[in-house]
């Protein structure tokens, strides 16, 4: 068996790659996906494909179209989210993601610090498993594949 595992979460730095090389240590048979993680790509996508757009306001809601079409895909495809609530950026997307997984019936892994209990305990109590870090969410995935 073979678990795909949506990451959602920011994408200013590189946690994704820490949780899969930490996956890839455990020999966990996991394959990961995300939202667009290259912010420019991100914020240029509905230019890229529509054309030129007369404002800023605009080019945002059409590069969200077509970002939200890529999170919604690749989300129900996904066996698990993982959600990933660091403390040094809005978490906006994170709670939306976290959300949609809800919504969809997929398990979801709330991963974030004991001080930012208070902020998410409604979420937190709807996911399936809160923990506080990601070597705890990889034991969690691991716990799916023991037999006995």
């Amino acid at each position: 068996m073979n678990l795909t595992v949506y990451l959602a979460g920011q994408i200013h730095d590189n946690w994704r790659d820490e949780v899969k090389q930490k996956a890839e240590k455990m020999n966990l048979p996991i394959t990961f996906v995300n939202p667009m993680t290259n912010h420019s790509r991100s914020d240029d996508i509905g230019e890229e494909i529509l054309g030129e757009q007369p404002n800023k306001i605009i080019k945002d809601d059409k590069a969200s179209d077509f970002n939200n079409l890529r999170t919604e895909i690749l989300l129900s495809k996904s066996d698990v989210v993982l959600a990933f609530f660091g403390d040094s950026y809005k978490q906006w997307n994170t709670a939306m993601d976290a959300s949609t997984a809800l919504a969809l019936n997929k398990p979801l892994i709330l991963v974030r610090d004991g001080s930012l209990h208070h902020a998410l305990k409604e979420l937190s109590n709807k996911a399936t498993a809160t923990v506080e870090n990601f070597d705890q969410a990889l034991q969690a995935l691991s716990y799916v594949f023991e037999e006995e």
